[in-house]
């Protein structure tokens, strides 16, 4: 747990892309499993942001506070959509994000998010019109105090440090898909090193399985009596990462969360870097 401009951030977080109809229960289950980081965005064709929603609301009832968990979500151009959207596709896009955070607050049950998010930048190369106005209204949102951080997700290095210059509050989280073998997105996580930004890295499963399997990894597993996905939690949180894991099963999520107690060696942490580039 550390502390950033005041809000209280976990150590790793829960992350309920792709779960559909068995997001409610696995909500459930993370938190009491441990986790007090949840993950989603106000996007149906990923996620179910409702039903997030109603497994805070169980969680509550069992007596888990409100101000106990950090809650993330995203704003999602149309792009990324499908036709359900969480707002009015004709209104200019400082409407569409108030719509969807005022959306996004009313399905989560909560009058302030702990961190939102723009899920990803228009453009392919720099930044335009539609993404400086867009992070305009994310600033403004973030004014009013309806979150008390805001960032930015799937974003290149060029374009962070774009944003970083160009923009009156500057992202104070970076979450991306984060590949063993391009550096562990090294470029983009000096940029918010040197910023002050927190980076959190998803797929480090999934996007890395020859990590996950290799046997230097394994041989680290067996020493400290872990599993090889715990051994890449851990990594990346060594390295300076928060790491999301989006596990179904209950048994995986306690031990992801036990990746916090253990502790990789320096030729270790050396090691994951050197095999993830050849």
């Amino acid at each position: 747990m550390i502390a950033y401009n005041q809000v209280a951030v976990p150590a790793m977080m829960y992350g309920t892309a792709w779960k559909k109809e068995t997001t409610t229960k696995l909500v459930e289950s993370a938190i009491e499993c441990g986790f007090r980081a949840i993950d989603t965005a106000n996007q149906l064709k990923h996620y179910d942001e409702e039903r997030v929603g109603a497994g805070l609301k169980t969680a509550y009832s069992k007596g888990v506070k409100r101000d106990e968990l950090f809650l993330q979500t995203k704003f999602t151009s149309i792009d990324g959509q499908d036709k359900r959207l969480p707002y009015d596709p004709a209104a200019p896009l400082t409407k569409q994000v108030q719509q969807s955070i005022d959306s996004s607050l009313l399905h989560l049950g909560t009058d302030y998010l702990d961190s939102y998010v723009l899920h990803g930048p228009y453009s392919r190369g720099e930044l335009g019109a539609k993404d400086q106005e867009v992070w305009a209204e994310i600033e403004a949102q973030y004014q009013k105090g309806k979150a008390r951080v805001i960032g930015i997700s799937n974003v290149t290095a060029a374009q962070l440090e774009q944003l970083c210059q160009e923009a009156t509050v500057k992202p104070m989280m970076v979450q991306n898909r984060c590949y063993a073998d391009r550096g562990w997105d090294k470029k983009v996580r000096d940029i918010c090193s040197e910023h002050n930004i927190i980076y959190q890295g998803f797929s480090l499963l999934t996007a890395n399985p020859q990590i996950v399997t290799h046997p230097a990894v394994w041989a680290m597993a067996e020493r400290l009596e872990v599993g090889g996905a715990q051994i890449v939690f851990r990594f990346a949180m060594q390295i300076g990462m928060l790491p999301l894991t989006g596990t179904t099963d209950v048994q995986h999520m306690k031990e992801d969360l036990a990746a916090q107690n253990i502790e990789l060696t320096a030729e270790e942490m050396g090691l994951i870097e050197t095999v993830a580039v050849g």
